[in-house]
């Protein structure tokens, strides 16, 4: 099990290294554009908003109770910045979902030699598949949302808010590898549902590429390629892992038939 989510992890790695191909840089520029900007702006008020609370709870806490600052912060770090992070990163994906949809299409030509569709996205195409990825983006949202709550209940339960923290880690690994995975699956008209059911099948390897892409999102300045290297490594993981093992669960089990 360990061992499939470090290799889980390293097709975050590979996929970064795929960036710098000269048949993939051009494809790169929208979505990193899109991505500093959106980030920054979150960044920027993120910890605007938290110097403000620390300070409210800082003044409303008598002298005696100070102590519970110190117990209070770091949870309140962990919900405050972890839903907002979901937030902005939701955000970013659904703007940039047309983008991000193109630059899984290249990688895959880049990889295998072949396109999803059978050739290029034309720029009509694309436009035509704009509605359909920004429904598909806002039905992520929702199933994100769903499960959001649940886990951030966790923070508030006595005893139980100190898993919490982990039990967030697991989640939001688990909801980045469907965010990323989703595009190169969906550039082959596979349906959330579906794209859920194989992740579920490699589990741990799913988790270890979610868990990648977050701890990437958590370091300053690099986590701005954060989108485009995890578009990229989730294509390379459909192409390695996932393709495979969908065409393995497709196939029809033979009935042997006792006379």
């Amino acid at each position: 099990m360990v061992t499939q989510v470090l290799i889980g992890g390293s097709y975050l790695l590979r996929g970064l290294a795929l960036l710098v191909r000269p048949g993939i840089r051009r494809y790169v520029v929208i979505p990193l554009a899109l991505n500093v900007t959106l980030f920054g702006l979150g960044i920027w008020y993120v910890y605007g908003w938290l110097q403000a609370v620390f300070a409210w709870i800082d003044s409303f806490l008598p002298s005696w109770l100070h102590w519970l600052y110190w117990l209070v912060t770091p949870v309140l770090v962990v919900a405050v910045a972890g839903t907002l992070f979901f937030t902005f990163s939701m955000l970013t994906n659904l703007i940039a979902a047309p983008f991000n949809s193109l630059l899984a299409e290249q990688v895959e030509y880049q990889l295998t030699g072949r396109f999803p569709d059978g050739e290029a996205l034309s720029g009509q195409a694309l436009l035509s598949k704009t509605i359909p990825l920004l429904w598909d983006e806002i039905g992520k949202i929702g199933h994100a949302v769903l499960w959001m709550i649940p886990f951030l209940l966790l923070f508030i339960i006595p005893f139980v808010h100190v898993a919490a923290p982990f039990c967030w880690l697991l989640y939001s690994s688990w909801m980045l590898a469907i965010q990323y995975l989703d595009l190169p699956m969906g550039n082959h008209d596979m349906t959330g549902r579906q794209v859920r059911r194989l992740l579920r099948s490699e589990r741990p390897l799913s988790l270890g590429f979610g868990g990648m892409v977050l701890l990437l999102n958590t370091l300053p300045v690099v986590n701005f390629i954060a989108m485009p290297a995890a578009v990229a490594g989730a294509t390379l993981l459909w192409v390695e892992r996932f393709a495979p093992e969908r065409q393995k669960m497709a196939q029809p089990t033979s009935t042997v038939v006792i006379r």
